[in-house]
C-alpha cells in the first residue's frame, strides 16, 4: 500500500500545486489535533467546539478545511492509515507473536478515535478498511502457523476480541484502573496463546468515586 497522505496535507490541497502559507498550514494543523483530541476525548464534535479547541475562529475554520465533513474525512483516512501501517509493522516483525501483539495494542488505541470520527460521517474508505481487514487476517493466521497462536479460532474471532478490550471508564460503579484496555487486552492474549500467560500492566480497575455510573 502507498503511504496513507496525512490529514494535514489532504486538506490543503487545492490541486493548484502551490505551497500553502506557513500560519495556514499551522490553523490547519491545530484543527486536525483538535479534531482527534476531541474523538479520543469523548468531546463534542463540532465545527465550534473544534475550532474552540483549535485556537481559532469559526471563520479560519471554514476558511481553511472548508467543513466538517471534510475535516472529518481526511482525519479518518489518517486515522486509518495509521493503522495500516501497523498492521505493515506487525507482518514484518520476525517474530509473528511479537507482531501480532504490537499491532492489537496499536489498534485498540487508534480505533477510538476512527469510531468516534466514523460516527458523523457513515461508512466511508471502504477499501481501507478491506487493507486494514487483510492485515488482521495475515497477522493472526501467520501467529497461527507459527504455533503461537490456538488455532479454534478465527481472524474475524480475534477481531472482534480486540474491540471487546476497548472498554468505557465506569462499570457498576466501578472506575477503570490505570491502562485498563492494555490489561483488558492481555486477558484476550493470553485467552489466544499458547501456553504461556503474560503479566498484566497497569492497575486493576476501583470503586469510583462520586455518583455510580453503570
Amino acid at each position: 500500500m502507498a503511504a496513507a497522505v496525512p490529514a494535514v496535507d489532504r486538506l490543503l490541497d487545492d490541486g493548484s500545486g502551490r505551497r500553502p502559507r506557513a500560519d495556514a498550514r499551522r490553523n490547519v494543523e491545530r484543527l486536525v489535533v483538535a479534531a482527534r483530541q476531541a474523538a479520543v476525548e469523548g468531546g463534542e464534535i463540532t465545527a465550534h467546539e473544534i475550532a474552540r479547541r483549535a485556537g481559532v475562529g469559526i471563520g479560519t475554520f471554514y476558511r481553511r478545511v472548508g467543513s466538517l465533513e471534510a475535516l472529518l474525512e481526511a482525519v479518518l483516512g489518517e486515522v486509518l492509515g495509521e493503522i495500516i501501517a501497523k498492521g505493515d509493522e506487525g507482518m514484518a516483525d520476525p517474530d509473528p507473536w511479537a507482531g501480532f501483539t504490537t499491532f492489537a495494542l496499536s489498534y485498540i488505541h487508534l480505533r477510538n478515535e476512527l469510531c468516534d470520527v466514523n460516527k458523523r460521517l457513515g461508512d466511508v474508505l471502504d477499501n481501507s478498511r478491506a487493507e486494514l481487514r487483510d492485515r488482521i487476517q495475515i497477522l493472526v493466521e501467520r501467529a497461527q502457523r507459527a504455533g503461537a497462536m490456538r488455532t479454534d479460532v478465527t481472524w474475524e474471532d480475534v477481531t472482534f476480541l480486540m474491540v471487546a478490550a476497548s472498554t468505557g471508564p465506569h462499570t457498576l460503579g466501578l472506575q477503570a484502573g490505570t491502562r485498563q484496555w492494555d490489561r483488558n487486552l492481555q486477558v484476550v492474549l493470553d485467552g489466544l496463546r499458547t501456553p504461556a500467560p503474560g503479566v498484566l500492566p497497569g492497575e486493576p480497575p476501583a470503586l469510583a468515586p462520586g455518583p455510580e455510573t453503570a
